[in-house]
């Protein structure tokens, strides 16, 4: 599988396994490590992860797995996320949810990810969410000290918008890599709000979370998700197919800015399926086809 350069000494696999959902597929850590060593042969070397992940457990999941033999993580890279400070029985002092990335609790968050993880670095930090009280500054020190100590050899950011990519980059020292957002058939705000433009302009491949637009697009529940549903039927039926995952994910693979989808499946053969998708060559008049159903409109 060809990967994605994001920077001179980082490549991510062109399809990224997220464990969001780790918890619910009931792996043990040999199931789990056996089902990545397989993803691994099929090309797919990135993992994404978030301290707050299956209420904080599934990274010490992942980091049990990998622990049985330790020399998988030569072959990986893992991608792990933090700021958000959930309420949960493993911090019963916490009234309610907020975001904090204070310098103190984005090194304790990233030092807790590497215990749970069971690994010395990671290879990418997002910061999971943009705050109402970011301070850019605490970041920076937070970047910088990591980045010295080889806790972390790369940063990003998820779910910000073009403005507050643009405040962090002008503090950080270092360049931020990508940002993780929201990118399916069923929703389209990246290509409203100039995010994709942005990103191409400079050179920044975004990772895409809910390409599936979270099962929406396979049971519909309104007009939209079945106007989308008929027209990826269609095109599946064109490359002779019944996998709509797979042709989910070659739309998303064929936009220019190399988005690179985070799937999040535990089962082998729907990660085959989004490895599919890869060979599948989509013409532009299908991606359209998909664009305009979930517009509901013709193009101006």
């Amino acid at each position: 599988m060809k990967k994605v350069s994001l920077a001179a000494d980082l490549s991510l696999s062109r399809i990224v396994q997220g464990h969001w959902r780790l918890m619910e597929w009931n792996y043990s850590p040999q199931e789990l490590l056996t089902l990545t060593k397989k993803s691994i042969e099929l090309g797919i070397t990135s993992y994404d992860h978030a301290d707050i992940y299956g209420n904080y457990e599934c990274e010490k999941a992942f980091g049990k797995a990998i622990a049985l033999d330790k020399s998988i993580r030569n072959d990986m890279e893992i991608i792990s996320k933090c700021g958000i400070r959930l309420t949960s029985d493993k911090f019963p002092e916490r009234n309610l949810k907020y975001y904090d990335y204070s310098s103190e609790y984005i090194i304790w968050s990233v030092e807790n990810s590497l215990k749970n993880l069971q690994t010395e670095y990671l290879d990418v930090l997002l910061l999971h969410r943009p705050a109402p009280l970011f301070d850019p500054s605490e970041v920076a020190k937070a970047f910088s000290q990591l980045k010295q100590q080889g806790k972390v050899n790369h940063f990003g950011v998820s779910n910000f918008s073009k403005g507050q990519f643009e405040l962090l980059q002008s503090v950080v020292a270092e360049p931020l890599v990508t940002n993780q957002i929201e990118i399916s058939p069923y929703c389209l705000d990246a290509f409203h709000d100039d995010s994709l433009t942005f990103y191409q302009k400079n050179k920044i491949h975004p990772m895409a979370w809910s390409p599936l637009a979270g099962g929406q697009l396979f049971s519909p529940t309104n007009a939209k998700g079945t106007r989308i549903l008929n027209s990826l039927q269609k095109v599946a039926e064109a490359h002779n197919t019944d996998n709509i995952d797979s042709i989910i994910y070659a739309w998303i693979l064929k936009h220019p800015a190399c988005i690179i989808p985070v799937i999040g499946t535990g089962k082998f053969d729907r990660i085959q399926n989004a490895v599919n998708a890869l060979s599948i060559d989509m013409t532009m008049e299908q991606w359209y086809e998909i664009y305009i159903a979930s517009e509901g409109k013709e193009l101006p």
